[in-house]
C-alpha cells in the first residue's frame, strides 16, 4: 500500500455522548468526523483516483501521468472510501485477488490515500487499513499482502502486520508486509485442541483406538473384523434443525466408517427430545439418510421430555482398516470430494450439503472408494475443516503437510477461506506414494493437492512459492499413531 505520511490511529471514533441526548447541553455530543465505505459510484471512484493522483503524481513523484494499472479495471477489485461529514471522499484503499486467475483467497491491498487536509490526528489511514483487514477476511480470503513504503512500515506494525522482506515498487524501497489471518488455526483449535489432555486417561494403558489407530475415525474392535465409530449432533443444531441433523448424524458415521475402508453393516441412534413431534422430526430424517446410504438401524434409544440430544453408533466390517496415521515424509496428499450441491440452507459457509440429492449407488461409491484404493492413509473431513482435518493426519502420522491452495478441488465461487474450514458432506484426505491411484469415487472430485513433509503443523503454498502457516502445531495432542 503507498502511504500519504498519515499518522498513527487515534481515537476519532467515538460514541455519542449519553447526556447530550438526553438535553445536557453542558455536554457535547462527540461523533465521528469520517465513515468508511465501499465506494459505489463512478464519482466516488473519480474523487478516490484524483487523491491518489494528487499524493502518489504530484506530491511523491512514483508514477509519472497516473497511477492506474490493471487491478484498476479488474471487476473484483474493491474499494473503500472515508468520507467526512459533508460526504466528501478525504481517503479510500484498493483491495483484491492478486493475478487474473481463479479467486483462490490470496488478496493484495494497495493505493492507500488520504487527502491532505485530512491527514493528521484523524487516523483515517489506520482506520482505512482496519477496514480492508476486515472485509478481506469477510470475503474468505486466507492470505492479504501489501507492498508499503518505507516510512510506513511502523504503522503497519502498530496495527498488527508482520513484515515478510524488502522489495522495489516504482522505482523506490518497500516492504512486503503481511496481514495474519487465523482463520484456520483458530477452528482447528476449537474443534481439536482439547482432546489430546481431555483424553489422556483413557488411553492409559492401552492405545485409545488400539496400536497404529491413534485418533482414527472409527476404533478396530479388538479380535474382529468389526469397525466402531460414534458421533453426536450439536445440540443446538438438533433443537432448530432437527430433520437435517438426523440426516447428519448417518452421513458422518457412514463417512467414519468409509475412511478406515470398512463396509456398514447397521446403526444404533441415541435421541433426545421434549416431545414426540420433534423426535419424531430427527428419526425422520435418520431414517431418510439411512435408506439412502442403504444401512439398516439396528436399534437404538429415545427419550422424551428432555433437552435435544443426539447421537449414532455405526458398525462396519474391514478386514485390513486403513489408518489415518499410516502417512510417511514424501507421501502425496490427495482431496477427494463431492462438490455437487451447495450450501444448506442456514449454514452458508459452514456446511455443504452434497448428499442429499445422490442416489444410494452414488453414495456407495464414494463411501466404498478408500476400500477400493486402500492408499497408506486416510480421513474424512470433519469439523476442523480441510486444513484442519489434513493437520490430524500429518499429527498421527508424525508428520507435517503442505497444501497446495490452486490445486485443492472447489467448488466454483466459493471462496477459499469457506471450502478449507467448512464441513463439506463428503471429503477424503488421502496420503500415499507419489503416482498412487486416485480413488475411485464415483461423482465426486480428486486432485493431488500436497504433500507430507518432515515437521508438524500445516502449511499453505501459493502460486508464487511462498507458504503461509495455517496450522503452526500439532492440532489434537493425542501424537503419532
Amino acid at each position: 500500500m503507498y502511504l500519504d505520511g498519515s499518522s498513527a490511529p487515534t481515537a476519532a471514533d467515538r460514541p455519542v455522548d449519553v447526556l447530550a441526548l438526553l438535553g445536557d447541553r453542558s455536554t457535547l455530543a462527540r461523533q465521528s468526523r469520517f465513515r468508511i465505505e465501499q465506494a459505489c459510484s463512478a464519482a466516488e471512484l473519480s474523487d478516490y483516483r484524483r487523491l491518489r493522483r494528487e499524493a502518489f503524481v504530484h506530491e511523491q513523484g512514483l508514477f509519472t501521468g497516473h497511477d492506474l494499472d490493471d487491478r484498476d479495471t479488474d471487476p473484483r477489485t474493491l474499494v473503500l472510501v472515508a468520507k467526512d461529514q459533508d460526504a466528501t471522499v478525504v481517503g479510500g484503499v484498493r483491495l483484491g485477488p492478486v493475478g487474473d486467475g481463479p479467486d483462490i483467497g490470496w488478496w493484495q491491498g494497495g493505493r492507500l490515500v488520504v487527502a491532505r487536509r485530512a491527514r493528521g490526528p484523524h487516523g483515517i489511514g489506520a482506520a482505512l487499513v482496519r477496514a480492508a483487514c476486515a472485509r478481506a477476511e469477510a470475503e474468505g480470503v486466507l492470505r492479504f499482502d501489501a507492498t508499503v513504503q518505507a516510512q510506513g512500515e511502523v504503522l503497519f506494525k502498530r496495527l498488527g502486520w508482520r513484515s515478510v522482506r524488502e522489495i522495489e515498487a516504482a522505482g523506490a524501497l518497500h516492504m512486503l508486509m503481511r496481514w495474519p489471518i487465523g482463520r484456520i488455526a483458530a477452528q482447528a483449535a476449537a474443534a481439536k485442541s482439547a482432546l489430546g489432555p481431555l483424553l489422556a486417561a483413557l488411553r492409559a494403558p492401552a492405545a485409545l483406538g488400539g496400536a497404529g489407530f491413534v485418533g482414527d475415525d472409527g476404533a478396530p474392535v479388538p479380535g474382529t473384523d468389526v469397525i466402531a465409530a460414534c458421533d453426536a449432533i450439536v445440540p443446538s443444531m438438533v433443537e432448530r434443525d432437527p430433520g437435517w441433523a438426523g440426516w447428519c448424524s448417518v452421513l458422518v458415521n457412514i463417512n467414519d466408517l468409509a475412511a478406515m475402508g470398512a463396509s456398514p453393516i447397521g446403526l444404533l441412534d441415541a435421541v433426545g427430545a421434549k416431545d414426540t413431534v420433534h423426535a419424531a422430526r430427527v428419526l425422520d430424517g435418520l431414517g431418510r439418510a439411512a435408506q439412502a446410504y442403504g444401512v439398516p438401524v439396528l436399534g437404538g434409544h429415545t427419550q422424551l421430555g428432555v433437552p435435544a440430544a443426539l447421537s449414532v453408533t455405526a458398525l462396519g466390517r474391514t478386514d485390513h482398516p486403513v489408518p489415518g496415521g499410516g502417512g510417511r515424509p514424501g507421501h502425496a496428499v490427495r482431496l477427494t470430494a463431492d462438490l455437487g450441491g451447495g450450501w444448506r440452507t442456514g449454514y452458508q459457509g459452514r456446511q455443504w450439503d452434497s448428499s442429499t440429492h445422490r442416489r444410494t449407488d452414488e453414495l456407495r461409491a464414494m463411501t466404498g472408494a478408500v476400500a477400493a484404493a486402500r492408499p497408506a492413509a486416510a480421513k474424512d473431513v470433519s469439523m476442523a475443516g480441510i486444513a484442519g482435518t489434513l493437520g490430524m493426519l500429518a499429527e498421527a502420522s508424525g508428520c507435517r503437510a503442505v497444501l497446495d491452495v490452486a490445486a485443492v478441488p472447489r467448488p466454483r465461487a466459493v471462496p477459499m477461506g469457506d471450502w478449507l474450514t467448512c464441513f463439506p458432506g463428503f471429503a477424503m484426505l488421502t496420503a500415499d506414494e507419489p503416482g498412487a491411484p486416485p480413488l475411485p469415487a464415483g461423482p465426486a472430485t480428486g486432485a493431488v493437492c500436497g504433500e507430507l513433509t518432515q515437521g508438524q503443523g500445516v502449511g499453505l503454498r501459493w502460486p508464487d512459492g511462498e507458504i503461509t502457516e495455517a496450522v503452526a502445531a500439532t492440532v489434537t495432542g493425542m501424537g503419532t499413531a
